[in-house]
């Protein structure tokens, strides 16, 4: 699907992108990919199980994926990190956050394996990063934001395209369907630290907001965190 030109949804299964055993589940995260003139940079890469879906749905938009050059995991979760080896084995650089790049090197239990019945297979990534930096990759500038609490390594990313700042918000923010929050089982899971992530996510301005599951944010997304910032002062207080 495409989102914006050079910007494509090419895995999920809330939405159908992918299918990943039943209908309209989230045993497969929200894949997303952006074209630039040095190659692809995918966000996140599914549970494993459907990468070759992934790929079938690139092509169809003309996305080769030998020319995927990077891939960056918002966090360590079965559903969006299970794939990670795959394009480890392909020479596509990791990229993820300290906490992230711990859990899936050790694939344990804050990779939710258990939650699907599966083994996740363990995987070193290339390019550790920090919250607050700026990182450049294929020419393009991504500011990495910390916001721990569905996991202890939940990360955004920040950038610029087609005039837009474009935030990729992995489980931070829940789809309107399906509640607020990331999911609340994790091994790492901290409603407190959780809170302290949405105030901090709740200042900042972004015109399009990429989700791990379901609906993408058109409309000014901080309204949406702002309203799950309010959801979370009266339930987690």
């Amino acid at each position: 699907m495409q989102i914006l030109k050079n910007l494509y949804q090419v895995g999920g299964d809330v939405n159908g992108i992918t299918w990943a055993g039943e209908d309209a589940g989230f045993n497969d995260c929200n894949t997303y990919v952006l074209k630039t003139d040095n190659g692809l940079i995918l966000f996140d890469c599914g549970n494993g199980e459907t990468m070759d879906q992934i790929y079938n749905n690139m092509k169809y938009w003309n996305l080769n994926p030998d020319d995927i050059r990077y891939c960056f995991l918002t966090h360590a979760h079965y559903d969006h990190a299970g794939g990670a080896h795959i394009l480890k084995e392909q020479g596509i650089e990791i990229i993820a956050l300290k906490e992230t790049s711990d859990a899936v090197a050790k694939g344990d239990e804050r990779c939710c394996g258990y939650l699907y019945h599966k083994i996740f297979k363990p995987v070193e990534v290339d390019h550790i990063v920090k919250d607050g930096e700026n990182i450049e990759k294929s020419g393009y500038t991504f500011e990495v934001m910390h916001l721990p609490g569905h996991t202890m390594g939940c990360t955004a990313y920040l950038f610029r395209h087609e005039d837009k700042r474009i935030v990729v918000s992995g489980d931070v923010i829940g789809t309107l369907q399906v509640g607020d929050f990331g999911w609340d089982g994790s091994i790492d899971f901290n409603k407190q630290i959780y809170m302290e992530s949405l105030k901090r996510f709740s200042k900042v301005d972004s015109d399009l907001m990429l989700p791990g599951h379901g609906l993408i944010y058109f409309h000014k997304p901080r309204r949406r965190v702002e309203l799950v910032l309010n959801s979370a002062l009266i339930q987690w207080r």
